[in-house]
């Protein structure tokens, strides 16, 4: 009994020593890990055409292309009626731009306030007007300074007959000095007002349609 028992404890450290050894060589090394390859030949197959495999765009029914939007198209008056006025243009203007910029938010605020609607909020061209002097012995002038005039439009649609009075006594008494205000009704001269003029691009047009 004793003979087998030393042959057993001299083969069990062999097979161990054995297991070792093939473990060791099955798992890979950190080094150079098994999933490089893969990645590796991923890269290629992206490299190489598809030949269009996959498409599906040209199955799809073809549908005609939006019409871009005309940005500076007029747009349609609210006519007045028994109990509203129509569209009305609140104008404000001055020679301070911050003056002006922040009367024309606080109109457009009081508006939101008193659920008026307002069709549109916008400036106009900046007017430009040159003081000239005179001279005392001679009839020369000269340029003393230059005058820019800042103009704010807020545009009001159906707006209530007996809310008006209420709603133009509020912006006077916060008139801040040195800004006009005016009230009037919306025309088209008003519309071709938000536009600078061109004469020379005026001049070319005329010359091609000739």
């Amino acid at each position: 009994m004793n003979h087998i028992f030393r042959k057993l404890q001299v083969t069990f450290p062999q097979q161990a020593s054995i297991l070792n050894q093939s473990l060791c060589r099955a798992t890979p090394s950190i080094q150079h890990p098994m999933w490089c390859t893969a990645s590796i030949n991923e890269r290629q197959y992206r490299d190489m055409p598809t030949h269009g495999i996959g498409r599906w765009r040209h199955l799809l029914p073809k549908q005609a292309a939006k019409k871009k939007k005309d940005r500076n198209q007029q747009k349609e008056l609210v006519s007045a009626t028994d109990t509203a006025y129509g569209t009305l243009n609140v104008k404000v203007s001055g020679y301070d731009m911050t003056v002006v910029e922040h009367y024309s938010q606080y109109i457009h605020n009081l508006c939101n306030r008193l659920n008026i609607k307002v069709a549109e909020s916008y400036a106009l061209p900046t007017k430009s007007t040159e003081v000239l002097l005179m001279h005392e012995q001679g009839n020369k002038t000269y340029v003393d300074g230059v005058l820019k005039t800042h103009q704010r439009v807020v545009q009001l649609s159906s707006l209530n007959a007996s809310l008006c009075p209420v709603f133009v006594d509020v912006i006077l008494k916060n008139q801040p000095e040195g800004v006009q205000l005016s009230v009037q009704e919306h025309t088209e001269a008003d519309y071709q007002a938000r536009f600078k003029a061109r004469p020379e691009l005026e001049g070319l047009i005329a010359q091609i349609n000739q």
